[in-house]
């Protein structure tokens, strides 16, 4: 494991080390004062003490879109360099990994280590009592959040079973390691690390008793543990001081680690406990159907699904969030701050569009898509019509994807024959697949050299149609279809129904009604979790941890006279023990107590 030491010299807090001039013979050898930062303004500074907690959350692998799709069969990069090509078509190892979080994780878990050793003496506020109570609260509740988060991070992309059989997990660091502190950690059992994730949460939430970070109006309106002793006593009322409270927990801090955030994180982590690669048992789907669905029944049960959540990264969407009130619409429950910003336009538009063409959705993901009516397009019911195959379609595939004969930003995009350079294959930019990206993007950004102009963007880190998709999948798998187990008043038939339909699904949902039994429900899930969250850096995770085919051949379309015709575009050289990540090999070499994953 990497010797993974804090700087005491604070320089990635934005402290810049400045040289003195040198002004005359006489002081060249006497040593003059400088203004080098020490760790002792880290104590006496609460901006700068709170900077070891803001590097943790830097190295979060969510602070952006990873596209690593294109190491799925949903997606091929036209970048020859790209990493993601790099590792699918054969170099992923041990000394390369794209997705490893290693370092990075435990580089984060060890700044709020440090972090935890200082909170409690930190003179947060003028040394007003209230103030330091609200501010610890928050602040410990955030680390131990955030905490959890970095170590799920780390055992999702690690987790594995190592040459004695044994499912291994992460090494458990819950102590700042100073530098002359052993290293030689070993990694605990994959049911160790999970427990010990728990452990992290369950702190974390014991601070934060709230859900969501928000101002109150009222005394009455403060949350379980907020009383008189903790935000202080208002003399002109008598009453708890919630004003205290809507300082430190109030609208200013809705982009923290909060409690709703938190219990998303214990839903996912169950979820993964549970999965074929890990747990599989009753006991544990049931756990995550339980974490899963209390967060729904937040939300307001299936009717709480937003009706344009899987709109969320268009412009008519995000011009609707109320961000002056701090109000997020009901999708959302942790992205991140907006930028003004066409990177990612730029990266992905069609060439004609000025852009880089990266991303190309394949075959494969296009014909997971529906027809209008809910059938897949395999089966005769659908209607398909092979002649005109995008025709009739579930609508969020003209949403998400930009096929032949599009119309985008006022033109049509030709993949085709006779599309020029948007044509597949053209030139550098062109796309691989027939297919260019359409979600995530805005379309209203104008890349032309001659009048660029941005639009604002945020990025989403956790969104509600995944948690309802994960108790659709956990219920499924611990009652069936229909089952209820615990009263929520909702199933995961009726989760998947509210998806569809909202989508843009014919109803009654026939397709859906059809299915009978878990299996063919299982199916069903996991196909709507391909759609909703394509793009979204969840397929490389959900194919691995189902255990399902990972060395599918990515397929794209060529389009002329003779009309379309479908082929390999790129090969999956992925073996069986890939469904589980390495640990970067120069840390087994370093350390002898580290234990590799099983083919590594």
């Amino acid at each position: 494991m990497k010797n993974i030491i804090i700087n005491r010299v604070i320089v990635s807090f934005g402290v810049t080390l400045a040289l003195t001039a040198l002004t005359s013979c006489e002081n060249i050898f006497e040593p003059l004062d400088d203004n080098h930062s020490t760790f002792e303004r880290v104590l006496q500074d609460p901006a700068f003490a709170e900077g070891l907690l803001t590097t943790g959350y830097s190295r979060l692998p969510t602070n952006s879109y990873s596209y690593n799709e294109a190491a799925t069969d949903d997606a091929v990069s036209n970048d020859k360099l790209n990493v993601y090509l790099r590792m699918a078509t054969g170099e992923w190892s041990s000394t390369f990994n794209p997705v490893g979080q290693w370092s990075n994780c435990l580089l984060g878990i060890q700044s709020v280590n440090h972090f935890l050793t200082i909170v409690d003496g930190i003179n947060w506020r003028e040394s007003i009592p209230a103030f330091n109570i609200l501010y610890i609260k928050r602040l410990k509740g955030e680390a131990f959040g955030l905490r959890a988060m970095l170590k799920f991070y780390l055992l999702q992309s690690v987790a594995g079973e190592t040459q004695s059989g044994e499912m291994a997990g992460i090494p458990l660091l819950d102590s700042y390691l100073q530098s002359n502190a052993d290293f030689n950690i070993p990694r605990a059992s994959f049911a160790e690390s999970v427990e010990n994730i728990y452990s992290d949460i369950e702190k974390s939430l014991n601070y934060l008793t709230m859900d969501d970070y928000g101002n109150v109006s009222s005394a009455a309106e403060l949350p379980p543990g907020y009383g008189k002793e903790v935000v202080g006593i208002d003399p002109a009322t008598g009453q708890a001081a919630y004003g205290n409270y809507n300082i430190v927990f109030g609208n200013e801090s809705t982009q923290r680690i909060s409690g709703r955030i938190v219990k998303t994180l214990r839903a996912k982590l169950a979820l993964l406990a549970a999965s074929p690669a890990y747990g599989n048992s009753q006991d544990l789907w049931e756990e995550a159907a339980v974490y899963a669905g209390g967060l729904v029944q937040s939300a307001g049960g299936v009717s709480g699904l937003d009706p344009e959540g899987h709109l969320f990264y268009t412009k008519a969407y995000t011009d609707r969030l109320n961000l002056a009130a701090r109000k997020d619409r009901a999708e959302i429950i942790w992205r991140s701050p907006k930028t003004f910003s066409y990177e990612l336009e730029q990266a992905n538009f069609p060439p004609t569009l000025f852009g880089n063409g990266g991303i190309n959705p394949s075959q494969n993901l296009v014909d997971a898509f529906p027809m209008l009516n809910g059938y897949p397009t395999h089966l005769p019911q659908s209607g398909y019509n092979g002649s005109n195959p995008y025709a009739g379609r579930d609508p969020r595939l003209s949403a998400y994807i930009i096929f032949n004969n599009s119309f985008f930003q006022g033109a049509t995009i030709i993949t085709g024959q006779g599309g020029k350079e948007n044509a597949k294959d053209s030139i550098k930019t062109s796309t691989r697949t027939g297919y260019y990206l359409k979600k995530l993007l805005m379309e209203e950004v104008n890349l032309n050299p001659n009048g660029i102009s941005s639009q604002e963007h945020y990025m989403m880190r956790l969104r509600y149609t995944d948690v309802f998709l994960m108790y659709a999948e956990a219920a499924n798998e611990a009652w069936g279809p229909d089952g209820d187990q615990t009263g929520f008043g909702f199933t995961a038939r009726d989760v998947v129904r509210a998806i569809r339909e909202r989508a843009g699904i014919s109803q009654p949902d026939a397709y859906l009604e059809s299915i009978g039994d878990m299996r063919a429900m299982r199916a069903l899930i996991h196909n709507e979790r391909r759609i909703e969250l394509c793009f979204e850096g969840h397929r490389f995770w959900d194919l691995r941890r189902w255990k399902e085919k990972i060395d599918e051949p990515v397929k794209g379309v060529d389009i002329n006279a003779s009309g379309y015709n479908y082929a390999d575009v790129e090969q999956r050289a992925y073996r069986d023990f890939m469904y589980y990540g390495p640990v970067p090999q120069q840390e087994i070499l370093k350390y002898n107590s580290l234990v590799q994953n099983k083919g590594w």
